[in-house]
């Protein structure tokens, strides 16, 4: 198991800090700049272009964020990050952008969010720019068929799976995820209290993050059951301070 310890230091910006998609959208590279300066552990969610390129955006549908009629995978790498986002002077960033902005000054959380029949290889891009990138960073991911890839296209970086839900197929199908080197998992704070995540704490002594975090009643129902959370919409280090 790849060492993951860090992933417990510091609070997690969810897509950055974000004001809400105001006027600093979420997974732009002003959001990022933010929790940078603020000492904050970023997540951010990365897909593929048309071309293969990692970028990072979180929707697969590009009509929220920049009012186009399309899908991610349906348009170049090019035509992406020339899209501005929210209206803002911010543009899609392409994964390489993100890093050489980051530089290892706080740690990242990727989350790799594929589209069966367009996302082939999708991990092992990723995993090529990690390689060449001096942080600490981690991968994670909801999809069962691009985590079964990490072994084999990750092999070395830390990966984590993504996960939601408290029914019984529910958990017995995250269970079946642990068989693939994964060193941590990420876990929607609503149905966090469950088996698996007490199994993966306190049997694999494996960290457990929370998402999202929004206000101070999931921050207590996080601090019981997760290492660390994963939040936005305020400051854990002025709002938590009393």
């Amino acid at each position: 198991m790849t060492d993951i310890a860090w992933i417990k230091e510091r609070p997690i910006a969810h897509r950055g800090y974000h004001d809400l998609n105001r006027t600093r959208c979420e997974n732009t590279l002003s959001a990022f700049a933010a929790a940078i300066e603020r000492g904050f552990a970023i997540e951010c969610d990365v897909r593929l272009s048309a071309d293969g390129v990692p970028v990072v955006v979180h929707d697969d549908d590009l009509k929220r964020l920049t009012g186009t009629e399309a899908y991610v995978w349906q348009r170049s790498a090019a035509e992406l990050t020339a899209m501005r986002i929210g209206g803002t002077a911010d543009r899609m960033p392409a994964l390489t952008e993100m890093l050489s902005l980051v530089g290892g000054r706080v740690p990242l959380v990727i989350e790799l969010k594929g589209v069966p029949g367009h996302d082939a290889g999708l991990v092992a891009k990723v995993a090529a720019e990690l390689r060449t990138y001096s942080g600490k960073a981690a991968i994670m991911s909801f999809d069962h068929w691009l985590v079964r890839d990490f072994p084999r296209d990750a092999e070395g970086i830390a990966a984590g799976l993504t996960a939601w839900g408290g029914n019984t197929q529910q958990v017995e199908a995250h269970f079946s995820m642990l068989g693939n080197g994964i060193s941590f998992v990420s876990y929607d704070v609503a149905r966090i209290d469950n088996p698996f995540v007490r199994f993966v704490r306190e049997r694999l002594a494996m960290p457990v993050i929370s998402w999202t975090i929004r206000d101070k009643e999931a921050v207590e129902r996080s601090r019981l059951h997760a290492d660390q959370m994963t939040f936005e919409g305020f400051d854990p280090d002025r709002d938590l301070a009393s």
